[in-house]
């Protein structure tokens, strides 16, 4: 064989050698770059999951101080009234801010809370004893507490 052939031999076995090589490497590139791709894509997912459960326990806890500022003007509103009949002074806009501030808690709920808060304002509507007032007072504190705590 002639040197012309040879050489046209070798460079179609490395010609032939090379895109062999090439194929078998552009095929592991593909797969190197799908898994890298899919582990970006979890680290997306873990990320986003990370954020959405940051939003929600931040969500939570606005509900949480919104009530508790509710709770807390109707429990301020109840006390003035409970003192104003006590003393037999107080101002005369005692009960529309505890009218309001009930309104406010009907809004918030929940029911318990609801529910002692509207037992309060019939028994306060009815002249009921200041015993009975603190009673209830003491009720729905504790249906307030128990609120908050629960979530």
């Amino acid at each position: 064989m002639s040197e012309w052939g040879i050489a046209l031999l070798a460079a179609g076995s490395a010609l032939a050698g090379g895109l062999i090589t090439g194929w078998f490497a552009r095929g592991a590139g593909m797969r190197q770059a799908d898994a890298a791709r899919h582990a970006g894509d979890r680290q997306a997912d873990a990320l986003l999951e990370t954020v959405r459960t940051t939003l929600d326990e931040q969500r939570a806890e606005r509900l949480m101080d919104a009530r508790r500022q509710t709770y807390l003007r109707f429990l301020e509103a109840a006390e003035t009234v409970i003192l104003t009949r006590r003393t037999g002074s107080g101002g005369h806009d005692d009960l529309p801010a505890l009218q309001r501030a009930y309104g406010a808690v009907q809004l918030e709920g929940p029911t318990e809370v609801t529910d002692a808060a509207r037992a309060f304002v019939a028994e306060l509507r009815r002249n009921g004893p200041l015993d009975d007032l603190e009673q209830l007072r003491v009720a729905l504190l504790s249906a307030a507490q128990a609120a908050l705590i629960r979530r």
